[in-house]
């Protein structure tokens, strides 16, 4: 049905009633995550070269939870109630939040912003093999099984393996390939442990960031110094990674979820890499071999074999 046929069909609004805003599109909304996320890792490069990459993580979370305790005031909701909560909640910002968010600041100290874009995209491949042997219902299939090795031999031609990873560096790939690492372990926890929870996604969203806040502010002033000075960009650039790329993010994200359900929203994952590959080379000036952009199509292509499901008889 198109937008004209909806809008003819549509009552009139009474009089003296007032007229609703009409909701952005969906596909709006999923362009508009997708430029958010795809960019983060560009903000987050740009953070470390005036913050040191734990203070970037905290400054993150800090504005990240502020949107969302604006959100939770605005619809009065409340935090999580219950011990048990909360400590399932600890678990799930170490693993989807302070863990990853830390990792992939400290590797953009030595690898380019595309570069750590692309690794993110091996997120479903690892959730794929994870779930697997976490999951009973998740069952292999051929398809599943040729996707997870299409897409790790794809992040082998990211990284050059044909040639011995010559001038990768090691550690800041690894680091970044951790924290995509640990977002399908934090995912699987939260679906073992609070998938039947009474509280509501923005509740359990806004208490997961909250600790994941106050587990960096402990571990910043431990590994970490005040800087010297105040270096202006670099701070704008926590300031959008944390309120945009994390609180705006993550309202927009369970709106869709919502609305056109999560396996059509967590396609936004195919198009992470793209933007930030795009963004590094165009506002950063990363150089880009041509094994990146055709080991970063391999990998997404054995990303979405990973998520095929069978079909119902």
């Amino acid at each position: 049905m198109s937008a004209s046929t909806v809008s003819s069909q549509t009552p009139p609004v009474p009089a003296g009633r007032p007229r609703r805003a009409r909701p952005v599109h969906w596909r709006v909304r999923f362009a508009f995550l997708s430029l958010l996320w795809g960019f983060s890792f560009l903000f987050i490069k740009v953070g470390t070269e005036g913050f040191a990459p734990f203070q970037v993580t905290l400054g993150r979370l800090v504005f990240g939870t502020a949107v969302l305790a604006v959100a939770m005031a605005v619809k009065r909701e409340r935090l999580p109630r219950g011990a048990r909560a909360w400590g399932h909640l600890a678990v799930a910002a170490f693993f989807l939040n302070a863990l990853p968010f830390s990792l992939f600041a400290y590797a953009e100290l030595t690898i380019p912003s595309t570069l750590a874009g692309i690794c993110n995209a091996t997120s479903p491949l690892w959730g794929m093999a994870l779930s697997l042997v976490a999951l009973s219902e998740d069952r292999p299939t051929r398809l599943r099984v040729a996707g997870l090795g299409l897409g790790f031999l794809g992040v082998l031609t990211v990284l050059g393996a044909w040639q011995g990873f010559h001038g990768l560096d090691a550690g800041g790939t690894a680091m970044a390939l951790l924290a995509s690492l640990s977002y399908p372990v934090g995912w699987i926890y939260v679906r073992r442990t609070l998938a039947g929870s009474t509280e509501s996604h923005l509740s359990l969203t806004g208490g997961q960031l909250l600790l994941a806040t106050l587990q960096l502010a402990v571990v910043t002033p431990l590994f970490t110094s005040v800087p010297d000075r105040l270096s202006v960009v670099p701070l704008l650039a926590i300031v959008a990674l944390g309120a945009l790329g994390t609180g705006v993010a993550m309202l927009v994200q369970y709106g869709l979820v919502a609305e056109v359900g999560p396996t059509t929203a967590q396609m936004v994952t195919y198009f992470i890499p793209v933007i930030a590959t795009a963004a590094g080379v165009a506002v950063l000036g990363e150089h880009l071999t041509w094994s990146i952009p055709v080991g970063a199509a391999v990998v997404l292509a054995g990303a979405a074999l990973t998520q095929a499901r069978p079909k119902s008889a």
